[in-house]
């Protein structure tokens, strides 16, 4: 067999179309099996002239696994080389600040195929947490949310690995230390920065709602933050009844004095400065206007009187539905 001979089979047009096909190669498929899966939807015309090409190529034990596309005029050695260098496509995600592990999960599990509870195992593997370089039991409040490009049946792990990644070149050397200087430690940093992402509906409300927090802290009272009660609600974010906030948990802040052990969703940048950066104000108290804004209050009097002003515009609503 001459070698201008083998050159031909790889060079051979399998597709002149000029439209675009995708193909899952799944672990464990071998060449025979990737070729038959190629033939079936036409992107090459011959078995035995594709397995031919990817002898004399030496890439038959190099082929790899994932989600490919192709498109445009296509022959044996182009198809072979971008399966052998593992030129899979690339999703573009975009994780919203605040969101859940668990939320994260049901998006890769609808986006990527990941297995959801594959990735949920390894978030809540404190094992893995430490490996990571993380000082808590979980990986909740590390998965940074941004836009990120992965790989459709990527491992759960270079996941999380690639978001906790993103979460350490965010909160760098100069927030640790201010967390440092205002006695906290980072995760403490992140839990008060989930919470803060879980009440501001306004950017510009972030530092005051922190300021509110900081200052129940060191008066030694409890934070009674709504977004702690909805992180307990399996069918939540919804109106919170009065018997939510006596769910026995220690993430109960309406029960429990001091921060949650742990964050309740996964916080932005925004929100971890805030965390770090609160306005200095006097207020304790807030309550929400219904339109994302909130009202402030230095006293529980002006706070009850804030409260009673909404549940009369509220119940003037109601009327004229």
């Amino acid at each position: 067999m001459t070698v201008w001979f083998v050159l031909f089979h790889a060079w051979t047009i399998s597709d002149s179309g000029s439209g675009r096909s995708e193909i899952t190669i799944h672990r464990g498929m071998t060449p025979r099996a990737i070729a038959d899966t190629l033939l079936e939807r036409g992107l090459i015309q011959n078995k035995s002239r594709f397995l031919l090409a990817a002898r004399w190529m030496g890439v038959t034990r190099r082929l790899q696994a994932g989600h490919y596309g192709f498109s445009g005029r296509l022959n044996h050695y182009r198809i072979l080389t971008q399966i052998a260098r593992g030129k899979v496509i690339q999703e573009k995600i975009t994780f919203r600040e605040g969101l859940r592990a668990r939320e994260i999960a049901m998006i890769l599990e609808e986006t990527l195929d990941v297995p959801s509870d594959s990735f949920l195992a390894l978030v809540y593997n404190p094992v893995i947490t430490q490996s990571l370089g993380i000082r808590a039991y979980s990986l909740e409040g590390y998965l940074y949310p941004d836009t990120y490009f992965f790989r459709r049946n990527i491992p759960p792990r270079e996941v999380i690995q690639t978001m906790v990644s993103r979460f350490k070149d965010v909160f760098h050397d100069s927030l640790t230390g201010r967390s440092a200087s205002l006695n906290l430690t980072v995760h403490q940093a992140v839990i008060l920065a989930s919470i803060i992402e879980g009440e501001a509906v306004l950017a510009d409300e972030r530092a005051v709602i922190s300021a509110i927090y900081h200052n129940r802290l060191k008066r030694g009272m409890r934070l009674q933050a709504c977004p702690t009660i909805q992180y307990l609600i399996p069918d939540g974010p919804r109106r919170l009844l009065s018997s939510d906030m006596e769910i026995d948990s220690p993430y109960n802040t309406y029960i429990h004095a001091g921060l949650p052990p742990g964050p309740i969703g996964n916080p932005g940048i925004a929100s971890i400065h805030a965390a770090l950066y609160p306005d200095e104000v006097p207020y304790l108290y807030m309550v929400a206007n219904g339109d994302g804004s909130h009202t402030f209050s230095r006293t529980l009097e002006e706070h009850v009187r804030a409260k009673q002003r909404f549940e009369k515009i509220r119940r003037e609503v109601n009327r004229r539905r």
